[in-house]
């Protein structure tokens, strides 16, 4: 079942999260985008009353008036991988992101695993941020024209970009 995150699932979320990445720094980009109020969304995936996989989507300033979205990050309690749980959640994000606002998305990350999403570097191409010009930056259109012309984005400080 995925659902959003709620306060309750902190704890269980930064857990998942470090024992995902095996290390405390995801966790604490989770724990920081919340605590600075850039936190978008969040939604869970529980299996047998256990949070199981966990994504967050937080919002980005942009030279323009709409609103782009930064997902970061997607991870999946290592008994759970490979079973489609993580794409599950991208899926059900990509769904709910034009709920919050989001008319675009990035992510940095494996370009063979979110291209399966739509997202794509070239269509990032025109994004000035840290990021630009890697493989691994992506974007995703929500709406139309969103990446059609040059874009400058900021990322929250917890990202530490």
């Amino acid at each position: 079942m995925i659902r959003y995150a709620a306060a309750r699932d902190h704890a269980a979320i930064s857990q998942l999260v470090e024992q995902a990445f095996g290390r405390p720094a995801e966790a604490r980009l989770v724990e920081g985008l919340r605590a600075n109020e850039d936190a978008m969304f969040e939604l869970v995936a529980e299996e047998a009353g256990e949070i199981a996989g966990h994504i967050m989507f937080s919002r980005l300033w942009a030279d323009r008036d709409e609103l782009y979205a930064a997902l970061a990050p997607l991870a999946v309690r290592p008994k759970h991988q490979r079973k489609g749980l993580g794409a599950a959640l991208v899926r059900a994000g990509l769904e709910s992101a034009p709920q919050f606002g989001a008319f675009g998305v990035l992510v940095l990350g494996d370009p063979a695993y979110y291209g399966r999403f739509g997202f794509s570097a070239a269509t990032a191409a025109q994004v000035a941020s840290p990021w630009r010009g890697r493989p691994a930056f992506m974007a995703l259109a929500l709406g139309e024209g969103a990446f059609d012309r040059p874009l400058s984005v900021a990322y929250p400080d917890a990202f530490g970009a």
